[in-house]
């Protein structure tokens, strides 16, 4: 596999064997010296009279309630970069991404595909991250390194009641994988709401042996005051009761402070390479009545290594008025609408259990 390029400069000069090759909807295989050959597609009409080459199919419709193949590529190889728009936006959570490695049965990735990009909100966000970038209005790109051996089996599943139009590329290499590589697996949760005094899971059920690599959280407050109070915590091989990893506070997770607000301004958002708080979106005072906010951190320099098992949870939990505490305020959990997506690699092309696959309402913005 060629790893002089995952997200740095080092090596780059080097010279491999990988072949380039990339699918989008004007080459469907990504077959050299295939791609701009349509003769019929979306752009045919705005293209009349240019020919062949000129924009022909430059996206695809996928129909309410139908399933769409995005790529079926023969290995070894690696992904190495995803790039995707749609029509109309909010088909951001009423799509489902998934990805099969080596032809299993069960994906290794199945997120809605805004969330999978940092944007879980159906509205847009502006992310500008290592390996995940959102830019105006509505370029997704993802940057993974996604090494395959046999094969990768890449879909989009359109949950939504109206037809969506998407413009795509999966640019990747065929070379040989390192015998150390993993595979990369992302998983969505949503708690809707959280019980009151219970946590939120982000990640379990995962065996084997890996690491952990990110975090995305698409938070909805439904308690009045500060939210972000809450503990993440990693449960690693075999941890029980208590985890190895304890955080201090959901806003130091995300590498913020002091409640991301500063004084006289209020909250702030912030986008970097490893980690941001990359959306506030406001109550509006009439349909829109709740705060909305979007965070993610990449394990990127430091990720979370696993031998066996990792469960990954955060506290639901804010800031209340004290009550004969001698203190102005307490910790009060709180039951907020927390929908997470985790990302590792590991060691295996599926998971011994994954979440259940969500539908239209578990997905539902609202």
């Amino acid at each position: 596999m060629n790893t002089s390029f995952s997200g740095g400069l080092t090596g780059i000069a080097r010279r491999t064997s990988a072949v380039s090759r990339s699918i989008s909807a004007e080459n469907v295989t990504g077959a050299k010296g295939s791609g701009g050959m349509a003769t019929e597609g979306s752009g045919a009409r705005a293209a009349a009279g240019l020919g062949q080459g000129w924009k022909i199919s430059p996206s695809i419709q996928i129909p309410a309630g139908e399933t769409v193949v995005l790529g079926d590529i023969d290995g070894p190889g690696t992904i190495t970069h995803v790039w995707c728009t749609t029509a109309p936006h909010r088909a951001w959570r009423a799509t489902l991404l998934r990805i099969h490695w080596d032809g299993a049965d069960e994906p290794a990735v199945e997120v809605p595909l805004g969330d999978f990009f940092c944007n879980g909100w159906n509205r847009f966000s502006q992310v500008s991250s290592v390996p995940v970038a959102a830019n105006p209005n509505g370029g997704f790109n993802a940057y993974w390194p996604m090494p395959f051996r046999r094969s990768a089996h890449i879909t989009l599943e359109n949950l939504a009641a109206e037809e969506i139009v998407l413009y795509y590329q999966i640019d990747y290499e065929l070379d040989s994988v390192d015998d150390d590589a993993s595979y990369l697996h992302a998983q969505w949760r949503r708690s809707h709401p959280v019980p009151r005094g219970d946590v939120h899971t982000i990640l379990d059920g995962v065996q084997g042996r890996g690491h952990y690599v990110g975090t995305y959280l698409a938070w909805g407050v439904n308690d009045p005051g500060w939210w972000g109070e809450g503990e993440v915590k990693f449960y690693l091989d075999g941890d029980d009761e208590f985890p190895t990893i304890c955080g201090t506070g959901t806003e130091d997770y995300f590498g913020g402070a002091w409640n991301f607000d500063i004084t006289g301004v209020g909250y702030v958002a912030y986008t970097t390479p490893y980690l941001g708080l990359n959306q506030i979106l406001r109550p509006d005072g009439l349909y829109s009545s709740q705060q909305r906010f979007g965070m993610y951190r990449w394990h990127l320099p430091d990720p979370v290594r696993f031998a066996e098992d990792i469960r990954v949870t955060v506290q639901s939990l804010g800031i209340g008025p004290g009550h004969h505490n001698g203190l102005p305020h307490r910790y009060r959990p709180t039951s907020d609408d927390i929908a997470s997506t985790a990302w590792f690699y590991l060691d295996a092309p599926a998971p011994a259990q994954r979440p259940a696959t969500p539908g239209l309402i578990d997905l539902e913005v609202d």
